[in-house]
């Protein structure tokens, strides 16, 4: 499922960083948890191989409740059922990921995108 037995002779501190992770998730499953919190799970590991981490951690926890925290938003997008955006301490948005990721406030002051004027009137 993990994929990691070419890696079973070496140190886990010797692993690149995408089997890494991938090593964590199955200890933390080892458990059996009803939750897990992923701390920015794709965070060094290579541009072309982030989804292939996240689809190998998401078929290994059925039935588990996940919760992610992850400022790559392809990953926020593809992977979460509800998204909660939180901005200076507080909640800015939260909902399905495709209308909390197309929020103007999400696309300010997350994304770093710059709102159009007449949308910004237009809201208010």
């Amino acid at each position: 499922r993990f994929a990691l037995a070419p890696y079973a002779d070496r140190p886990a501190a010797l692993l690149p960083e995408g089997a890494r992770k991938l090593l964590d998730v199955a200890m933390a499953l080892v458990t059996r948890p009803r939750v897990l919190l992923l701390d920015e799970p794709t965070s060094g590991v290579a541009a072309d191989e982030k989804f292939d981490l996240m689809d190998r951690v998401m078929s290994a926890v059925q039935g588990v409740t996940v919760l992610f925290v992850e400022h790559d938003m392809d990953i926020v997008a593809r992977y979460s059922q509800r998204v909660i955006a939180f901005y200076d301490g507080r909640v800015i948005a939260d909902g399905a990921p495709a209308a909390v990721l197309a929020s103007d406030s999400v696309r300010r002051y997350v994304i770093g995108e710059s709102i159009e004027p007449a949308r910004e009137h237009a809201a208010a």
